[in-house]
């Protein structure tokens, strides 16, 4: 491993005036490349049709943040179970975290969409028009002529419509299939709010893979930035096994060789598409793609020599020929999550199918019913999370009095919807137990019991 560590002053990107390093990425090719190519048409096969499958009527997916409506696996949470919701993403969040603490930032390198979209898609629509990473530099140099106007122009043009077709499936797991549909099919006018929105979208993306590129991985996405405390000299990762590759030597043929076994190609370097010499070792630029891996490997067979120099492992692995060992600080995080993911199940498994509040009307006291009555005044707003729409009658639970509807009888909530209704709790004075009293409103559907709410009613002053 290489002495200097000037490197760790700036990033790869960015040269010593500050203006940005265009990266022009050799194509990988290798075992791992194929690895990920496979797995990123499993992942494109997803992306694009998860919006479109529906179960009971409902989409698989659907993140609806505009309405506070979430569907995932055909399930439907509200904002009243947003803590549900919440709970679930601090899980992932832990267990990116504790995933990285194991295995650094594999996670960027196949599983990210910014990177498996990158390299897998709009990287090798770059290769087809503008060839490999030598040519893609002569072009970048070259005039601007016939062919540079027709590659650029059709580069970028492809990069638009790719950009365009995601932000519409983007956009469908947002508000729906369907709703992406009457937007495509409709007249402009009446959803230019939506047209509006993909638009945007389309630009955002566009701008991230034509420009931004590896820059959100290095200096926008704070996952980058965080591996630096996450990571320890257990965390398996893509390192360079300096033991065995130094000191560095150029390769001779048939030559009794004394140097390590790195021979210093730099194929590693002209693979990375953040452009780091992983030599140096860990850096944060890495996103744990393993091109350099597979270059690497061909070189090494190229030569006679083992592959392996560059290969997933730990500080401790390379230095002390250590394996993984699951650490106290693993076995802590590991205890949070399966605790806190036996609280989601907990939650999943008691969740109701309709919820609601009862807030007591504002500004009004009780009321006098007669010489042995008091009367509250109330509001109900319900939600209901099934396909179908349910008539809900209130009674009071384990409480002497009665419960007058102001209007119809019953609340229909219809399916996926909600309902709301005003009504008096009427209750014997013997039953108030002072300023506020503690009651408990059953949610019945043909006489059966689904839900409870509970609210409070208020009494006079008890002298």
């Amino acid at each position: 491993m290489s002495d200097s560590t000037t490197f760790r002053d700036s990033i790869a990107t960015v040269d010593k005036q500050g203006k940005r390093k265009w990266i022009f990425a050799k194509q990988p090719t290798g075992r791992f490349y194929n690895i990920r190519t496979v797995l990123s048409i499993f992942y494109f096969f997803a992306f694009f049709s998860l919006p479109f499958i529906s179960i009971n009527g409902r989409p698989l997916f659907m993140l609806n943040v505009v309405e506070g409506k979430f569907i995932l696996f055909g399930a439907i949470f509200w904002p009243q179970d947003f803590f549900i919701f919440g709970l679930a993403m601090l899980a992932f969040i832990l267990f990116i975290v504790l995933f990285t603490m194991a295995f650094g930032r594999l996670f960027c390198g196949w599983a990210c969409p910014q990177t498996i979209f990158m390299e897998m898609l709009f990287r090798r629509v770059e290769y087809w028009i503008e060839g490999d990473a030598a040519q893609q530099q002569l072009l970048q140099r070259s005039p601007w002529n016939t062919n540079k106007i027709i590659r650029k122009s059709a580069k970028h043009l492809i990069f638009y419509l790719i950009s365009f077709i995601i932000a519409n499936i983007f956009l469908a797991y947002i508000i729906g299939a369907k709703a992406l549909e009457k937007i495509i099919m409709e007249p402009f006018s009446a959803h230019m709010g939506g047209f509006i929105a993909i638009l945007v979208f389309s630009g955002v993306f566009y701008g991230v893979y034509a420009f931004m590129r590896e820059q959100i991985c290095t200096i926008i996405c704070p996952y980058g930035r965080l591996q630096g405390v996450l990571l320890d000299k257990n965390s398996v990762l893509v390192a360079y096994d300096y033991n065995r590759g130094e000191p560095r030597g150029k390769y001779r043929k048939d030559e009794d060789r004394a140097a390590g076994d790195c021979i210093d190609c730099l194929q590693c370097v002209r693979v990375c598409p953040t452009g780091i010499d992983i030599r140096n070792g860990t850096q944060l630029e890495c996103v744990n793609c393993t091109a350099c891996i597979d270059a690497c490997d061909f070189m090494m067979e190229k030569v006679g020599r083992p592959r392996g120099l560059i290969r997933y492992a730990s500080e401790n692995n390379i230095a002390k020929k250590e394996t993984l060992r699951f650490t106290p600080r693993l076995k802590i995080y590991t205890t949070i999550l399966v605790v806190i993911l036996g609280a989601i199940v907990g939650m999943l498994s008691s969740r109701k199918p309709v919820t609601g509040t009862i807030i007591r009307t504002a500004g009004m006291l009780y009321q006098e019913r007669g010489t042995d009555s008091i009367s509250n005044l109330y509001r109900i707003k319900l939600i209901n999370k099934t396909t179908a729409g349910i008539p809900l009658e209130l009674k009071l639970e384990g409480t002497p009095g009665v419960i007058e509807m102001i209007g119809k009888s019953s609340i229909t909530v219809k399916a996926e919807g909600q309902g709301e209704g005003t009504f008096f709790i009427v209750l014997p004075k013997t039953a108030v137990q002072g300023r506020k009293s503690k009651i408990r409103i059953g949610l019945y559907e043909n006489n059966m019991l689904i839900s409870s709410i509970n609210t409070t009613f208020s009494g006079p002053i008890a002298f």
